[in-house]
């Protein structure tokens, strides 16, 4: 008994030096930007995985990653995150193409894929089935974050994070099916695998559903913000391991809880403040596991494994890419002939080229059961799909952007609301050389110095109003922004009454109003 005890505490020590080690790396990595100005064009995700490859290189190993950390550890927050930060409004406007994308595209996508291998490769279906089931799983997180950089339109944003929420959900069904065929578990027939479809999606919906309306309804009863927080934790991994243990897909249940509660529950349930804290918490939890994993991707690669399937890796790209932009262009055809809104091509290839694959293909991939004689083979092939999509793919899609003339207004937006900074700074420095005493300072001087800074202001208010001449659209900007600081005003005055006892605790339909109100301004 005591040796297992002292064998446990070694385990539990040794486990806990390998997670700092992983995290110190990680927030090195995260200065690199800040002390190099030159590592600021490369996206963060992608500068870990470059760290964890010179990691790999000199076989420095952190973590061993194995398929139940990053399925059920690190895969829960992230969706959550995700989900609780998409609106309902953009995702219910496009929703007919995120769903076909999701599910048809996926299908396409492992068919290609396979196909492709079994054909070219001399692959068997078997294995090409697991490798095109393991490469179906978008996963743009680096993309995303830098459309919010440069300013992509939402709608692309929108495209990008919804078809990978449910994708995600998707592919993973998919590939629970393919791996039962070659064990003989799997039950053959059209009928069977829509039911079973129909089962596991369905247990996802109704078990995310019930728990993200029931923390929704329950959060109103009380203003904790931590005890709020620390709900919405619990109800990530909690519907990821309840659906799972039921028999549904827990990407499907996380991401139906994440939907609900941040667009319902923080609504009715969280007040501005708390909504905010929350929001934050998720914000730096998703920084964190993405800090960690996208090391990890790097740091798990075998460059001698690599080396070995090297054709097969680039073949496996090439079928890949091509099936994505055939299942892309098809679909979206579709797409807009029902709901008669269409999807540029500049759009299209932007979705195209984004799509890039990360933990959750290689999760699957090590989920390869050991007793598949090719299992090691798979793992190679996705490592080394993986790491092509992450370095070449991420690392050229901000030129792309900028080629196909998507960039949005972000750096106006930008330079405009520098110069409103600036003026407001100016304003204050004149405001205290007009107000306070200044002992020991010749009143010449300070005078001297008001009339520079006035005529600073002169000449950047002539130059705010020659920007927005020139682009009308900088003043609904304004009056937008304007109007949202207003009402945060309103609504943290209604929450510090709520607070206090002085109005109802539920939820005050002022504030219920207000929320509304600023709903419809995002």
């Amino acid at each position: 008994m005591v040796i297992e005890s002292a064998i446990a505490e070694e385990a539990i020590a040794s486990n806990l030096k390998q997670f700092l080690l992983v995290l110190s790396v990680s927030l090195g990595v995260a200065t690199l930007p800040q002390i190099f100005s030159w590592f600021r064009q490369i996206p963060y995700t992608l500068l870990l995985v470059i760290v964890g490859l010179g990691l790999a290189l000199v076989d420095v190993r952190l973590v061993t990653l194995s398929p139940a950390l990053i399925l059920f550890i690190f895969l829960p927050p992230l969706l959550f995150e995700a989900a609780w930060n998409l609106k309902w409004g953009d995702l219910k406007q496009e929703f007919v193409p995120i769903c076909l994308y999701a599910v048809l595209g996926v299908l396409i996508s492992i068919a290609g894929v396979a196909i492709g291998l079994h054909q070219l490769a001399g692959l068997s279906i078997t294995t090409a089935l697991l490798i095109g089931a393991s490469l179906s799983a978008t996963d743009p997180v680096s993309v995303t974050a830098l459309f919010r950089e440069l300013g992509v339109s939402k709608r692309l944003v929108t495209l990008m994070e919804g078809e990978s929420l449910f994708n995600d959900g998707m592919a993973v069904v998919a590939f629970g099916f393919l791996v039962a065929l070659p064990l003989g578990n799997a039950k053959l027939g059209f009928q069977p695998v829509v039911l079973e479809l129909f089962q596991v999606v369905g247990i996802g919906l109704a078990v995310g559903g019930l728990i993200g309306y029931g923390i929704s309804y329950l959060t109103q009863r009380f203003d904790l913000p931590m005890v709020e927080q620390s709900l919405t934790l619990v109800s990530a991994y909690g519907t990821y391991l309840i659906t799972e243990d039921l028999g549904g897909s827990g990407v499907i249940g996380v991401v139906t809880t994440g939907l609900i509660l941040g667009n319902f529950g923080s609504r009715i349930g969280m007040n501005p403040r708390t909504r905010i804290i929350v929001s934050e918490f998720w914000e730096f939890l998703a920084f964190f596991v993405n800090s960690i994993v996208f090391l990890l991707i790097g740091d798990q690669i075998r460059f001698a494994s690599l080396g070995e399937n090297l054709d097969t890796i680039w073949l496996t790209v090439a079928a890949m890419i091509l099936m994505r932009a055939i299942a892309l262009w098809i679909l979206s055809y579709f797409s807009t002939t029902i709901t008669k809104s269409d999807i540029s091509l500049p759009e299209q290839t932007i979705l195209w080229w984004g799509g890039l694959r990360g933990s959750v293909s290689i999760a699957l991939a090590l989920s390869v059961p050991t007793v598949l004689p090719q299992r090691e083979k798979i793992i190679a092939i996705v490592f080394g799909v993986v790491l092509f999509t992450l370095l070449v793919q991420g690392l050229t899609i901000k030129p792309l952007v900028k080629k196909l003339n998507l960039l949005g207004d972000a750096p106006l937006k930008e330079e405009y609301l520098e110069m409103v900074a600036r003026h407001l700074a100016l304003e204050r420095v004149l405001q205290y050389l007009q107000t306070e005493a200044h002992p020991g300072v010749n009143p010449e001087f300070v005078r001297y110095q008001g009339q520079l800074i006035k005529g600073e202001i002169e000449d950047l208010l002539l130059e705010i109003d020659k920007l927005q001449n020139e682009h009308p659209n900088l003043q609904n900007f304004t009056s937008e922004k304007f109007r949202e600081k207003l009402l945060a005003i309103e609504a943290d005055t209604y929450a510090e009454f709520v607070k206090s006892g002085r109005l109802n605790k539920e939820l005050a339909p002022m504030l219920e109003n207000v929320l509304q109100q600023e709903k419809h301004l995002t």
